[in-house]
């Protein structure tokens, strides 16, 4: 087999959302990029029904898509927004309701299939002359050098870079191949995902029941239908996940109290282990993580995707920057620039996330009465109501809020330039 050597500015290893928005991030730049898609690059939606996995995209994201020219093509498959947020405890009566209406928004955000989004940004990277897809992409060995790095596919060909993304997923090779320890730990709890048409319509509200064994969400998609995200113990979950169709209808429409009715027709279930885990480095000479490569949370608030593309919009304008500067985009002085922003972004999340995670799986009476009481007093409390709904959504009361990248303001890299 002949060897062929290729040369890039960057080469992103992993082709899913994450790494596809990164692509497109850096689309029409001075940079030439390569992504590294492991499979055919073909996303498309099923023949019948809805795909399994879904994403929260919320107004920050959604503002990214928008800048990149990616937001048209998921329009133009199908995606369902929703406008309102209904959470409650099945310990009491705690209860805290979000409306776009209230805030002067639109939406709350979109629920949009995996597929239809990935499908999207892959229409779009056809558009770029600087990025190169190579699909069915295996890498077999990957080198770090002072001046450069090498990536061996297991085609025999070598493409050489100034920096490697890894964007390789939760279990990222890269980050195990080069030493970068994680902190965290695995969540006793299995998340069953399908999704469902109801009796009553789901008024494009997503309505989360936080149950004893962890929360329930029904999040709205076309045409009355639901996805289902119900994070429950394993046993539970495997139980759940090999039921009869009728039989599991029966046990979601009890588990969430008939708020829809009748659940009258159940998709495929398949289910996934519930992790949390941050890298202890985001960055190494040549080397940066993004998106689950660098921190899986869990899904009980639906920021896991948003997260990751947040590390786009950091690390795209990081790098844009230092190519303004003429600077070497893959040494330490450059990347850390990027560690620390999207360090410093994250840690409150991270922390809230774990903390409501155990808050509301615990049964310990005192950590009931004071959730409920929680949620109720937080609903009645309009300004700090608001402020944690837009803080989700990447707003505050005058527009932005935090050191938001320029991509999830809105705003064009080009103009950066």
């Amino acid at each position: 087999m002949s060897q062929t050597t290729l040369q890039a500015d960057v080469v992103i290893v992993g082709g899913g959302m994450v790494g596809a928005t990164l692509a497109c991030a850096l689309g029409d730049s001075p940079l030439k990029v390569m992504l590294l898609e492991a499979g055919s690059g073909q996303y498309e939606l099923p023949e019948t029904g809805f795909e399994l996995r879904v994403s929260a995209i919320t107004r920050a994201s959604q503002r990214i898509f928008e800048t990149l020219g990616v937001w048209p093509g998921i329009v133009a498959r199908r995606m369902s927004p929703y406008r309102d947020m209904h959470v409650w405890d099945a310990t009491g009566s705690g209860v805290i309701h979000f409306d776009s209406a209230e805030l002067g928004e639109a939406t709350l955000g979109h629920i949009i299939e995996n597929n239809v989004i990935t499908a999207a940004l892959y229409e779009r990277l056809n558009a770029f002359e600087n990025i190169e897809v190579i699909t069915n992409a295996a890498t077999a060995s990957i080198t770090i050098y002072a001046e450069n790095a090498s990536v061996a596919l297991k085609n025999g060909n070598c493409i050489k870079t100034k920096l490697i993304i890894a964007a390789d997923g939760s279990r990222s090779g890269l980050r195990q191949q080069f030493g970068i320890s994680v902190r965290g730990w695995d969540y006793d709890h299995t998340a069953v995902v399908t999704y469902v048409k109801t009796e009553k319509p789901h008024q494009e509200t997503a309505w989360q029941r936080f149950l004893p064994t962890g929360p329930l969400a029904f999040l709205p998609l076309a045409d009355n239908y639901s996805s289902i995200v119900w994070s429950t113990q394993a046993d539970e979950a495997k139980e759940l996940t090999n039921m009869a169709d009728d039989d599991f209808c029966h046990a979601l429409a009890q588990a969430f109290d008939h708020t829809l009715g009748k659940i009258e027709l159940t998709g495929p279930r398949a289910c996934f282990p519930l992790r949390f885990f941050v890298a202890n480095e985001y960055v190494k000479h040549r080397l940066a993580l993004v998106g689950d490569a660098a921190h899986t949370i869990h899904p009980l608030a639906g920021q896991g995707v948003n997260l990751g593309l947040a590390d786009v919009a950091s690390l795209a304008e990081v790098l844009m920057d230092a190519v303004t500067q003429e600077k070497d985009i893959g040494v330490m002085s450059v990347l850390r620039r990027y560690e620390r922003w999207r360090k410093a972004d994250s840690l409150s999340l991270f922390v809230a996330m774990d903390s409501l995670k155990h808050l509301f799986s615990s049964e310990h009476p005192g950590l009931q009465w004071l959730r409920n009481v929680g949620l109720s007093l937080t609903n009645k409390i309009t300004p700090v109501k608001n402020h944690l709904v837009r803080s989700a959504m990447g707003l505050n009361q005058s527009g932005l809020e935090g050191d938001l990248p320029r991509l999830s303001r809105g705003l064009s890299l080009k103009d950066h330039r």
